[in-house]
């Protein structure tokens, strides 16, 4: 049985330990079923194929890939030059993959759409999310609620669907909050992994990092604490088991 290949990005050792346990969590895999690597300390191997692993999970952090190259830390910039490394493959073999947060800005990036942070960029928090007509039909969101809440914090954003992608959840502060590609390419702009224990580490973590006046950080973990937040987790389950 192949594993799943997590990619991950934050260079907080504690954010990056807590984001790997919840998509473990959330997705149902075990330790012999995975090949972790975090790429602020580490490469991806040369020569990786793509087709060696079930599927390929990208996690979240703090870099955008619409900030212009002299603004990216030298770790930003090899981080996001080994994801989007592999995206080529990754598209022309309509190879399973889940881009998580930075995760769709790198997958419509690749694909030649717009991201930038003119727009639909949310504060940290939830999002009412929406099930598209195309939505209804997706083996990944078929048969969810209409609507749900999904935790969320980004300053870039797609800003039009991608050459050739399929939306499948939409909100009214951001309208792309899930896409596909071919069949097996999805990408979200929420954190499909994440529950509320995990959103108040990283208010904590990265309450200097610019998503939010600090002073509000006690305020934002009080309400990722009251909000019902449990459907997101079954997309990344459902697509561990479709692709495992």
């Amino acid at each position: 049985m192949k594993p799943f290949l997590i990619l991950q990005l934050r260079p907080e050792t504690d954010a990056a330990d807590a984001e790997f346990a919840s998509i473990r969590a959330r997705s149902g895999l075990n330790g012999d079923r995975i090949h972790r690597i975090r790429l602020d300390c580490e490469a991806i191997p040369e020569g990786t194929d793509v087709a060696a692993y079930a599927g390929i999970i990208v996690g979240g952090g703090p870099g955008c890939v619409s900030d212009p190259p002299e603004k990216k830390s030298a770790m930003e910039a090899r981080i996001e030059a080994q994801v989007m490394g592999l995206m080529p493959a990754i598209t022309a073999l309509d190879h399973p993959f889940m881009g998580c947060c930075y995760g769709l800005g790198v997958l419509a990036a690749h694909l030649g759409g717009e991201v930038s942070k003119d727009r639909f960029s949310e504060p940290v928090g939830t999002s009412d999310c929406r099930v598209t007509e195309d939505g209804r039909s997706d083996p990944l969101t078929a048969d969810l609620p209409a609507r749900f809440d999904a935790f969320v914090g980004h300053k870039e954003a797609v800003q039009a669907l991608p050459p050739g992608a399929v939306h499948l959840l939409s909100s009214g502060p951001c309208p792309f909050q899930m896409i596909r590609h071919g069949q097996n390419v999805y990408a979200t702009q929420f954190h499909p992994e994440a529950d509320a224990p995990d959103f108040e580490q990283r208010i904590r973590i990265y309450r200097n990092h610019g998503y939010f006046p600090p002073e509000t950080a006690d305020d934002l973990i009080a309400a990722c604490h009251a909000a019902d937040v449990t459907v997101p987790g079954e997309i990344l389950r459902r697509f561990v088991a479709r692709y495992g």
